[in-house]
């Protein structure tokens, strides 16, 4: 099938960079009518306003926890943003040394900002407030996620023509792959660099890696190419900004372009064009890097670069191996599979055929899919070299990878144009009436990515974020005169240090390092919290014996009463012995600072703040039950745990400290505590 038309259609649009009456409307011979301006003008509209509300939908569906950089490397700094240091936000090791870019987190203290001042001035109840501020950055990051389905569909049709079905399959992949469900509506920077990525893309002049014989134009000589190609080269400069590993992506695309690796015909970059890319790169690259220094110094208070910090510490300090290593194939053998699930036989034709010298096509379109899936193969070539990784640094491709699959499952699953009845699949499947078939795969692939997905984002892992709900209600009930938000009452220290503040230390999280939100979910800044920290060994010299034997704070609770690492059966039978959590809690949450007046072994004098409630997994009940009752251990505190809360976490977890349900235990050391309020034999059973 002849592919011009619809690579012709794609240097015609860009000409404009607009929907109006001067529009191009490509037309493929035999293939039907044209497209006229304002129903494609009706149609972009259409998608949009589609996607806007189903990603309003998809973020308030998600009630569920994945991972903590969602909150606390965009949620934790955006509220110190926005409400100040006073605030009670906790940032990590990496905004303490400058690891990050204030740019991410800035779009969302703004937003915090903006919404609770203007609550403020309304006037509007304080849990009210709260719950909003809870749901705002869901909320915004679903238009961030919408654009992004929405690029997709444009570069598709961009590529394959007005007239193919293959952008509509695109569009509805992307909508109905579990992945995009579960993490584009989530605060992680993958997320928004994934948008900013398609979306440079879709900016981005394709007419490079054409054949300078097939045109009848210069390259970036056209009307508004400069213009699109500085759209796209500040979206690419953003997104390197805010993951560096994004330079990858626009390394691949330059090679291509530069050296013609994959591509046929002939380079149409003659001098005058490289120097136009040239001066537009280092331009449009200066003004992002200038905004984005201009950010950090305000953030920070001081000039720093944080890419450079970056590589400096995962790289000259060897950090990222102390968050994990994988094996080498591992973005083959679990991170294209996860990202793709079900689309994934599609995915792998659709990379295969892009890249397989037999591809069929030519001109344009061809050496467009073919960048694409060079530039896709380079980074997780690259990124599989790295020891730590992760399927979320590898999100930007899967847009990549939808627009590449788009044709092969357009022709698996509808029938072929009559008038070829025994053509082979193109990357531009013919357009008009579409007939399904295969309809029973089709259902099954359907229906197991809607129970993927909404297993997912309902089902696996709530209870962190709803055990904070519950925190944050009941410190409305017993401290409504305590509920400020933008300014900070007691609590000036940071979480994990909350020894300096003279209120009632409200809850103490006995769990595996930041396995629930934060401020962002707490709300108050009186609400005083504490829970176990992660910090790496940064004071260590990298391949060192203080490195190897290094236990941050929640590893040393963990640890078996032995020496011996909880985790090392990796069955969970720890939790059953209950050999770990005594130990860290008698010498390091609460040790002895002295002897009571009787002198009983019973009644040691310990220091350290008692909580209201302590949180943590079922696991840890009987740790509990031996410190506060058990001979040499905390037993003359006066605390006795009673369950006045729990919530199921998911069917499994592959981390045995995270198994079971999450408890709230009410310690009973402070006046007016839960059981008081509670029906006898309702919601709490003691210990």
């Amino acid at each position: 099938m002849d592919s011009k038309p619809a690579a012709e259609g794609l240097r015609a649009r860009h000409k404009t960079d607009s929907v109006g009456e001067d529009s191009p409307k490509p037309v493929a011979e035999g293939r039907g009518g044209k497209v006229h301006a304002q129903v494609a003008a009706a149609q972009v509209q259409d998608v949009i306003s589609l996607l806007l509300a189903l990603r309003f939908l998809n973020a308030l569906c998600v009630r569920t926890f994945f991972q903590p950089d969602e909150y606390f490397q965009a949620l934790e700094p955006a509220w110190r943003i926005a409400f100040g240091r006073d605030s009670g936000a906790w940032l990590t090791w990496e905004w303490q040394h400058q690891l990050r870019s204030s740019l991410h987190p800035a779009v969302f203290g703004l937003a915090y900002k903006a919404v609770d001042s203007t609550m403020a001035f309304l006037q509007l109840f304080p849990p009210f407030r709260a719950f909003i501020l809870v749901a705002l950055p869901g909320v915004l990051q679903s238009v961030f996620a919408a654009l992004g389905d929405f690029f997709t569909w444009k570069l598709a049709m961009d590529i394959y023509g007005t007239e193919s079905n293959a952008p509509w399959a695109a569009l509805w992949m992307t909508v109905l792959n579990p992945w995009q469900w579960y993490c584009s509506t989530r605060t992680f920077s993958n997320s928004l660099e994934t948008t900013l990525t398609i979306a440079a893309l879709c900016y981005w002049p394709w007419e490079l890696v054409g054949d300078a014989k097939a045109g009848k134009e210069v390259a970036l000589q056209q009307r508004g190419r400069v213009t699109s190609l500085r759209i796209s080269l500040v979206l690419a400069a953003i997104a390197v900004l805010l993951r560096p590993t994004n330079l990858l992506i626009w390394l691949a695309i330059l090679t291509v372009s530069l050296t013609r690796l994959t591509l046929a015909g002939e380079s149409p970059l003659k001098s005058a064009t490289l120097l136009v890319l040239l001066r537009e790169i280092v331009v449009c690259g200066t003004a992002a890097l200038a905004v984005s220094l201009a950010s950090d110094r305000l953030y920070f208070g001081f000039w720093t670069f944080p890419p450079y910090k970056w590589l400096y510490f995962n790289i000259s300090q060897s950090l990222a191996v102390f968050y994990g290593h994988m094996p080498w194939h591992y973005y083959l053998s679990q991170g294209i599979p996860l990202l793709t699930t079900t689309f994934l036989p599609f995915s792998l034709v659709g990379i295969y055929r892009a890249t397989s010298s037999s591809n069929t096509l030519s001109g344009l379109q061809s050496n467009i899919l073919g960048t694409l899936s060079f530039t896709l193969i380079t980074m997780v070539a690259v990124l599989s070299v790295i020891s730590h990784k992760e399927v979320r640094f590898i999100y930007p491709l899967l847009p990549i990878i939808h627009i590449l699959a788009a044709p092969y499952i357009t022709s698996f699953f509808t029938t072929p144009s009559p008038t070829t009845p025994n053509q082979q699949p193109t990357s531009s499947p013919p357009p008009g009436p579409v007939t399904l078939r295969h309809k029973p795969t089709l259902a099954y692939i359907l229906s197991l990515n809607l129970f993927i997905a909404g297993y997912l984002t309902l089902f696996h892992q709530p209870a962190p974020l709803s055990v904070l709900a519950f925190l944050r209600t009941d410190f409305e009930r017993l401290h409504p005169d305590s509920l400020a938000i933008s300014a900070a009452t007691t609590a000036t220290e940071t979480p994990h240090d909350a020894n300096s503040s003279e209120t009632e230390l409200f809850a103490l999280f006995l769990t595996p390092c930041h396995s629930t939100p934060w401020r962002s979910h707490l709300v108050y800044p009186a609400l005083r919290a504490r829970a176990l920290t992660c910090e790496p060994p940064l004071h260590t010299a990298p391949g060192s014996a203080a490195r190897q034997e290094y236990l941050d704070e929640a590893d040393r609770f963990y640890q078996k009463d032995g020496g011996e690492d909880g985790n090392a059966n990796g069955n969970g039978n720890a939790n059953a012995n209950a050999t770990y959590g005594v130990r860290f809690l008698r010498d390091e949450m609460w040790p002895v600072v002295g002897m009571a007046e009787d002198g009983g072994d019973g009644e040691k004098k310990r220091g350290g703040e008692v909580p209201r409630y302590i949180v943590g997994f079922e696991g840890i009940e009987g740790v509990l039950e031996e410190f506060f009752e058990g001979p040499g251990g905390g037993k003359g505190m006066g605390v006795r745990p009673r369950r006045v809360w729990s919530a199921w976490n998911g069917a499994f977890n592959e981390d045995w400290r995270r198994r079971g349900r999450l408890v709230v235990w009410d310690t009973g050391f402070f006046e007016g505590s839960f059981r008081e309020v509670a029906k006898e034999g309702s919601r709490a059973d003691e210990l």
